[in-house]
């Protein structure tokens, strides 16, 4: 298994309000992770930085998972203490006041991936058949797509497509969607914010991940392409390769 993590500025902000990570616990489980912040003057890069740090200690005391429902129990628990530890801090500084961030997070194994998320940050899937999201956006325009009120090409140019429904830190509670992907030999699963997400189609985020390159030039062609499309956002991607044993540790 190989997995690379890369974030940018992009070309128009001047702070990076995006995190991400992949951590390995102590059974060799990978937990890859991508945050985008959100709020006024810092609180969206801490709120994002917090997400992450909070995961990664959680993930370094966590054994070993030995099937699937253990890992979306984990996800679900430590997601909403990530909640609880965001709020509480918004609550507690002033200048965090309305704090949030979204959340895209997968445990990783040989043989399946469980993903969960909160927010607009997406998760993408590539097998044999091609390239699919596996994650819906918890937002205004995903919910109008849904209930048949525009298409889903509408969404794409829509003006109120940053609307989220859903955040990490925000409220007391949230609800975390957890979905279980059985993983094959050759799988690349993308965890990304919109940042690449709004700037890269499919089709070409297949043609880049698919290519004869390794992980670290596939991830800076991507951050490329959304930088030549406008750049306006953060960009953040965690890119896993499922290789077989013998290629890699």
């Amino acid at each position: 298994m190989e997995a690379v993590f890369k974030t940018d500025r992009g070309k128009l902000r001047q702070l990076n309000e995006d995190n991400g990570g992949v951590f390995t616990n102590p059974s060799g489980v990978l937990l890859a992770v991508v945050a985008d912040g959100m709020g006024g003057h810092r609180a969206g890069d801490v709120a994002s930085s917090m997400a992450i740090e909070k995961l990664k200690d959680f993930w370094a005391e966590t054994g070993e998972f030995l099937d699937p429902e253990d890992a979306e129990d984990w996800l679900r628990i430590h997601i909403v203490k990530v909640n609880d530890l965001l709020y509480q801090h918004s609550l507690a500084n002033k200048e965090c006041e309305g704090m949030g961030t979204t959340i895209v997070a997968a445990i990783c194994t040989r043989t399946f991936a469980s993903v969960a998320h909160v927010g607009d940050s997406r998760g993408y899937l590539y097998q044999n058949s091609g390239i699919k999201q596996v994650t819906e956006d918890h937002s205004l325009v995903q919910e109008l797509v849904r209930c048949g009120q525009i298409s889903k090409e509408d969404a794409e140019h829509h003006p109120r497509k940053n609307v989220l429904l859903r955040a990490l830190g925000t409220e007391k509670n949230v609800e975390i969607d957890v979905s279980l992907i059985p993983i094959y030999v050759g799988d690349m699963l993308l965890l990304c914010s919109d940042g690449l997400s709004n700037k890269v189609s499919e089709n070409d985020l297949q043609q880049i991940i698919t290519a004869q390159a390794g992980q670290d030039v596939k991830s800076e062609d991507l951050i490329k392409l959304a930088n030549d499309n406008g750049g306006e956002d953060n960009i953040t991607l965690v890119l896993v390769h499922f290789t077989d044993e013998s290629e890699s540790g």
